[in-house]
């Protein structure tokens, strides 16, 4: 059965309303949750970018969900920090943490100072440092000189058993690459016809695990203002690469997005006041394989979406579910 999680949205929620939210929706009957790990928001309406580290170590405390991050080793943060913070959420909590492994993306990563590698110098990157961060919560001594550099790095305090490492991808060639290492697929909510060549990809390349998709929703009152809404939280979030991977600051997406309609968010972010109509798109994510949706509503007004979500679309996703 499709496990439908919560997405909390570090770019858009303070971190302690956030960990309010991520109780909330465990009431409301989510079964899951992830979040974003990021430096900075994607524009100045958002306005927010907790320490997802610090916030995810409080979540797992404060309820009995599983988390998963999404997260960019090799520039802001070195393989190994990465690979002790694993080890430490998921010794803490056995069998609750996944970790989704990216290439980045320019506004979070130019604070080092260091120059902004190009798409397949960061792929080798991130491969490198999936390697390390592997060879490190096996326990083992790692040194490397490569696109990262390690010295003689060692975990101490280990898991049982090492969580998995997920691939983030959104296109089919990126998912491919993925298949050769990851251990299951995250990618984001897109036409049924693409998310099967995205998926197919990553089997066909020998990808294993879970496939996990993010949804952005707006669910409101009225059509319009779901429209509103998303278009007033989410409209810098659209680009397609490489736009979306090379800019550097949040003043350059929100001149990026100045001219973005509504009807181009509506493409991006799933924008209903039915809550009907969103659960069948919900579950319509299972025909591709599936098998956990993470549903990120890109309202900053948490509490009214998640009662809303509890009440009338949870609800019918699991009376879906019961009856196949």
């Amino acid at each position: 059965m499709t496990i439908y999680g919560y997405h909390a949205s570090h770019e858009q929620i303070a971190p302690r309303e956030l960990l309010a939210s991520v109780k909330r929706a465990e009431q409301a009957g989510f079964d899951a949750a992830m979040c974003s790990d990021h430096l900075t928001p994607w524009s100045e309406r958002q306005a927010h970018s907790g320490f997802a580290w610090s916030w995810l170590g409080a979540a797992l405390e404060a309820t009995s969900l599983t988390y998963g991050v999404v997260n960019a080793p090799g520039q802001r943060y070195h393989p190994v920090i990465i690979a002790q913070a694993i080890a430490t959420l998921e010794q803490m909590n056995p069998g609750r943490f996944w970790a989704a492994l990216g290439s980045g993306q320019a506004i979070n990563e130019h604070v080092t100072g260091d120059r902004w590698p190009d798409k397949d110098t960061r792929k080798a990157r991130l491969r490198e440092s999936v390697d390390v961060i592997r060879a490190l919560l096996a326990g083992e001594e790692v040194t490397h000189d490569g696109l990262i550099t390690v010295d003689r790095a060692r975990v101490w305090s280990l898991p049982d058993t090492p969580p998995p490492l997920i691939g983030a991808a959104i296109t089919e060639a990126t998912a491919k690459w993925a298949g050769e290492w990851a251990d299951g697929l995250i990618t984001i909510s897109q036409p049924l016809d693409q998310l099967r060549r995205v998926v197919g990809a990553y089997r066909d390349a020998g990808g294993r695990g879970d496939v996990f998709i993010q949804a952005q929703v707006s669910l409101e009152d009225t059509r319009d203002k779901a429209l509103a809404v998303a278009h007033d939280q989410w409209r810098t979030n659209i680009f397609p690469s490489p736009l979306s991977w090379d800019l550097p600051t949040v003043e350059h997406f929100d001149q990026a997005a100045e001219h973005v309609s509504q009807s181009a968010v509506a493409e991006a972010v799933f924008c209903t006041a039915d809550a009907g109509e969103l659960a069948e798109h919900l579950h319509a994510f299972e025909s591709v394989g599936a098998s956990r949706v993470y549903i990120h509503g890109v309202t900053q007004d948490q509490a009214r979406y998640i009662d809303r979500m509890g009440e009338q679309v949870l609800p019918q996703l699991l009376e879906r579910a019961s009856d196949k």
